[in-house]
């Protein structure tokens, strides 16, 4: 595998720079002094951005693109072999890595690299960590898979030896990281058209806890099914946090606002502590939000620091997000695409004053709706109107004969009134003609649904 050496930069090709991951990394090449440059399908605020700071950017996948002064590609699993400049690549013998490998040597720079994965709740737990070290004044440097409205972004360049950053199971990209602390916050099936099943999953998680050295420190959920196969023979520390005081790190009285955003009082191996508020609703919160607190006192921040960061903290950009308010319609928004994601977020939104909750979802990918599909079912169920968009097939292009009819069929199975409409032309003119001053509309899903939402508020 190609080394990067930081002390000696070089001109850098990345094949699809305007993706929320793959541009946080190449500004942070472009501060280190690497020559930065790459192509997309079209431009956007990123790719606007990284051209400001130097970037030299393609809008349209070409052969001619790539030339003999390129050092090394960068590409992600979503680049196919038979795509122009990754076979122009292979013909001038131009080095490759993959965006994960790169992230990985990146991380080898740093004296403190934090990696937080898990099925669900990465960028949210990120987001935590990141505002309490930044409140704590530790200068981090932060890759963060959404936006944070702190930073104004998704990345930031601090000059310290922390490095946090998202770390996705999906093709087992976070087995190329090397960080010295850990977090593990769930770990469910998902990304079927990858894994064999869920013990391939947890084997996978497995092999991201062996990652950690002997001197450095998993942070996992207590109540993780097989948790025992994941956290076997590993040589580090291991920190539990969960719903159960037998965890390091539990939460007792919780209580909810008008919100649905949580109070408890911190439990450590039993033990009643200080009392933290969020600001983000949802039972689920409370679980990253005991992650990020374990972390915090591992790295010995001030609790009253950790108390005011979190309280501080208000969400993600698409994590139950505020979009707006319409004819007395509030709309929210969610990058929910999994069964137990949209439960998390319907039950939330459940504690949120609302007459009707209409939820717009539109599933991502054919293998995971297929997969999942009695319980996707079931999760929607909770919402009292359900509207379905088109499936967002991302990177798929067998439909493996259904659609999100299929899925209307199944809602109505349990006796659920469910509309189906191709088209956000149609899904638009459906709320404006049922919506009424005191409902809530969410729109969810991982693809373009939130276009419906903005859309509406236009």
């Amino acid at each position: 595998m190609y080394q990067i050496n930081f002390d000696h930069p070089i001109h850098i090709y990345f094949i699809g720079i305007g993706g929320i991951s793959m541009s946080g990394l190449a500004e942070i090449l472009l501060e280190e002094g690497f020559t930065v440059s790459g192509s997309d399908m079209h431009s956007s605020a990123l790719t606007k951005q990284l051209e400001e700071r130097g970037a030299r950017i393609f809008y349209g996948q070409k052969y001619e693109n790539i030339t003999p002064d390129i050092d090394l590609m960068v590409y992600t699993s979503a680049i196919h072999p038979d795509n122009p400049e990754f076979v122009a690549s292979n013909d001038l013998n131009i080095p490759v890595l993959t965006r994960a490998q790169l992230l990985g040597q990146m991380m080898k720079n740093y004296k403190t690299p934090i990696a937080i994965s898990g099925t669900h709740g990465k960028t949210t737990t990120t987001s935590m960590v990141s505002e309490i070290l930044l409140l704590a004044d530790l200068d981090p440097t932060l890759s963060i898979g959404g936006i944070l409205k702190t930073i104004n972004g998704n990345i930031r360049i601090g000059h310290s030896g922390y490095f946090v950053t998202e770390a996705c199971e999906y093709t087992n990209s976070f087995l190329s990281f090397y960080p010295k602390i850990g977090i593990i916050l769930n770990v469910e099936e998902d990304h079927l058209d990858f894994f064999k099943d869920i013990e391939d999953i947890r084997h996978s998680f497995h092999l991201f806890a062996k990652l950690l050295p002997a001197d450095g420190t998993l942070i996992i959920g207590g109540s993780i099914p097989g948790i025992e196969t994941i956290t076997e023979g590993i040589s580090c520390r291991i920190i539990t946090f969960g719903s159960s005081d037998t965890f390091d790190y539990s939460a007792a009285d919780i209580s909810y606002d008008e919100k649905g955003c949580a109070s408890f009082t911190l439990t450590r191996k039993g033990e009643r502590a200080e009392r933290y508020h969020l600001n983000v609703p949802g039972e689920h919160n409370i679980l990253n939000a005991l992650s990020a607190i374990a972390l915090s006192e591992l790295l010995a921040i001030d609790t009253g620091i950790v108390q005011k960061a979190l309280e501080g903290f208000k969400g993600s950009e698409r994590r139950f997000e505020y979009k707006g308010t319409r004819s007395g319609v509030v709309i929210i928004d969610d990058y929910a695409h999994h069964p137990t994601e949209i439960t998390a977020t319907l039950k939330a939104a459940a504690n949120y004053p609302h007459k009707k909750l209409y939820c717009v979802f539109q599933p991502h990918t054919y293998t995971r709706t297929k997969a999942f599909m009695k319980d996707f079912a079931k999760a929607l169920s909770l919402a009292d109107e359900i509207i379905l968009a088109k499936i967002y097939p991302a990177r798929e292009t067998d439909d493996l004969g259904i659609s999100s009819d299929t899925l209307k069929k199944e809602i109505e199975a349990l006796g659920k009134t469910c509309y189906y409409f191709p088209s956000f032309s149609e899904i638009e003119k459906f709320i404006l003609n049922n919506c009424q001053a005191g409902d809530m509309l969410i729109t969810m899903g991982a693809g373009d649904v939130v276009k419906v939402g903005e859309n509406l508020l236009k």
